[in-house]
């Protein structure tokens, strides 16, 4: 792409020239060469970065299978562990360097060096040694973002165990559901997490899910002690502390094929029930430090932090594998950005030299709502003159808050990485490249090298740039998810639809490309799928929670844009009882947050409720969600509603009780 042809009707922000004679990927220039590389010959480009990047106990020689697709594999007789990669290989040439800066809600902090790290990690892998599991065992982590997630998600890898991260905010179901889903022999728990000045029981949930039934396959739990109070314990639970006591600081690490399971992670979907996404060990590890290396354009001497929780796939790429293979110095926070006021974000930046920061655009657009209401919160009162490289991610950007982020924070000197990419991904898969990309606010620019994305009509047929259609990835790539967790067919249908060809990856987002510079924007989702803050919430999966209610007959759930969440929640319901006066409304609504609250977690509550007689409904007895959309969005619907079977209740929809 000829830069200086570049013609948009937005600003263009081009990487400081400074950035770009440091940057590991420096120029357009070499952009290109390593994408036509790919295009020469797109199996050896990425065999040569795994051979690059990953040390293997065997060497692969075979590198994409593709005779069973679209369960492609990668490197399949190469043999390595990812904890080896992210800890061992750093014994020798920086066992001092701090691994992580770890900031609690209280505001004190810890430092661990890698070599003290790599012997905590083994430490706790013996004492998991101990208890019976077998390669690929299922292990369920449950704890707060600290040290200790890592501790454990490294040692289940060092010793072969497929974990599972449940994000500490949601409920006992949600952990239930994905203990019986997975078949997990194992729960590795805390009793309490600090956030925001409040202790929030952990342990008390587990203790729930179990008691729900349907986790017969656990057999132990573990838990750590982060309170003062005494610890309560089953008769099958183990504390942290005296599963490690007199353990060895060094285990061997068990090598793995390159296509074992290093973890399943939950996420939303559309059909209502959590999709467990397997990733393997090689492919996932491979993308996870390349694309650490050239996105984030990480030095030896950066403090890198990324402000996602372990419990989604950024905390796992971008914090648990990613920078820890790269041998970065990261921080690590558990509390929340407004606590104690709004301005704790910029003094974690001031207090620990923090050079790189990734963070949501939910993060971002509140903190600019803040420093409106109180100017003491504004990042330009704290000295963040460290920082050299922004980065956003879990859904688009605003342009808005791009310029505020690019302005207020990185003083108009920071190239600002706008991610584009999924749980599925594994990792970066449309993102601009520090050293190289000139910016615009709100567009994600362009592919990730490697990475055959494009964009094309309802049945898989290339559209023109300009012209918005459907996310689609053309080639398999090393990180791609393998599988649905116990759902091959699932797997095929929700991302491989005959509907578009059967072999094109769907993404499941609408976007468009700029017809002259290539560059993507992503229009949001086509499915049933809502991003609140973030993170992805099936309508389905908040619909089945409230109609699992005393009180509900029927619900339908949408989307409304957000200023700061993205999307909110809101809710049309149908009570068994009659439609309800504006003060039972009120009460019915607070018991039907906290259940939904309760059920799958507080992201997931609505934001508002409204309750008819009905639903609108097609004579065939099809809900019309389009409809719905835009009365939650305040819009007049001008469509032909003359399908309904009741019109009359969309006018009775727009009250608000």
């Amino acid at each position: 792409m000829d830069i200086e042809s570049i013609h948009h009707e937005e600003r263009i922000f081009y990487p400081p020239k400074n950035v770009i004679e440091k940057a590991n990927v420096s120029g357009m220039d070499a952009y290109e060469t390593i994408c036509k590389k790919f295009a020469d010959n797109y199996e050896e480009a990425w065999a040569d970065l795994a051979k690059e990047l990953l040390i293997w106990e065997k060497p692969f020689t075979k590198i994409l299978n593709e005779d069973n697709p679209p369960f492609f594999k990668w490197f399949e007789d190469g043999k390595l562990n990812a904890s080896y990669n992210c800890l061992d290989r750093h014994l020798t040439s920086q066992p001092n360097k701090i691994a992580i800066i770890f900031e609690g809600d209280d505001g004190v902090v810890t430092e661990i060096s890698y070599k003290d790290l790599y012997h905590r990690v083994c430490e706790f892998a013996n004492g998991l040694k101990t208890l019976g599991l077998e390669l690929g065992d299922r292990v369920i982590i449950y704890l707060p973002m600290t040290i200790e997630a890592v501790i454990a998600m490294q040692a289940c890898a060092r010793i072969g165990l497929t974990h599972s991260v449940v994000f500490g905010g949601f409920s006992a179901k949600s952990i239930q559901e994905r203990v019986d889903d997975a078949q997990a022999k194992l729960i590795i728990t805390a009793d309490y997490q600090f956030r925001g000045g409040k202790k929030i029981p952990l342990k008390s949930s587990v203790d729930e899910a179990i008691a729900m039934g349907g986790c017969d396959s656990v057999k132990h739990i573990i838990a750590l002690q982060r309170d003062k109070d005494e610890l309560v314990l089953g008769s099958n639970d183990i504390s942290w502390a005296n599963l490690i006591h007199d353990q060895k600081n060094e285990c061997d690490p068990v090598f793995v094929d390159s296509e074992h399971p290093l973890f399943i992670l939950y996420t939303s979907g559309s059909t209502g029930t959590p999709k467990g996404v397997q990733h393997s060990t090689a492919g996932y590890l491979l993308h996870a430090m390349n694309s650490s290396r050239w996105t984030f354009d990480m030095q030896d001497e950066d403090i890198y932090w990324c402000t996602a929780d372990v419990g989604w796939i950024t905390g796992h790429t971008y914090v648990a594998y990613g920078p820890m293979a790269m041998g970065v110095t990261q921080v690590i926070f558990e509390g929340i950005p407004t606590f104690p006021d709004a301005s704790r974000f910029w003094k974690i930046i001031e207090k620990h030299k923090v050079s790189i920061f990734y963070t949501a655009p939910t993060a971002i657009r509140a903190l600019i709502k803040a420093s409106e209401v109180d100017m003491t919160t504004d990042p330009r009162h704290s000295d963040i003159s460290s920082l050299r490289l922004l980065g956003t991610v879990g859904e688009p950007i605003n342009p808005e808050a791009w310029m505020w982020y690019y302005k207020s924070v990185g003083n108009e000197k920071c190239p600002i990485v706008d991610t584009f990419w999924q749980t599925e991904t594994g990792g970066h898969v449309i993102t601009p490249l520090p050293g190289v990309t000139p910016l615009v606010p709100g567009s994600c620019t362009l592919p990730f090298p490697g990475i055959a994305i494009d964009v094309v009509d309802e049945v898989g047929v290339d559209i023109e740039w300009g012209s918005g259609g459907l996310l689609v990835i053309k080639k398999p790539w090393p990180s791609m998810i393998r599988t649905i967790w116990g759902d091959p067919e699932r797997f095929k249908k929700s991302y491989f639809p005959e509907e578009i060809g059967g072999n094109l990856y769907l993404a499941g987002d609408g976007a468009v490309r700029d017809k002259e510079t290539g560059y993507f924007t992503i229009m949001g989702r086509i499915d049933d799928v809502l991003n609140v803050s973030g993170h992805r919430l099936g309508t389905q999966e908040i619909e089945s929670a409230l109609v699992s209610s005393e009180y509900v007959a029927e619900a339908a759930v949408v989307g409304r844009p957000h200023d700061v969440k993205g999307e909110s929640v809101v809710a049309f319901v149908v009570l068994k009882a009659e439609r309800p006066s504006q003060e039972d409304a009120k009460k019915i609504t607070a018991t039907l947050r906290e259940w939904v609250a309760k059920e799958i977690g507080p992201i997931a509550k609505p934001d508002e409720i409204r309750f008819g007689d009905n639903l609108p409904k097609t004579r065939s007895g099809k809900i019309m969600r389009r409809l719905l959309r835009s009365i939650a969005k305040g819009e007049e619907i001008t469509a032909d509603i003359s399908t309904l079977e009741n019109p009359a209740i969309l006018d009775q929809l727009r009250e608000k009780l």
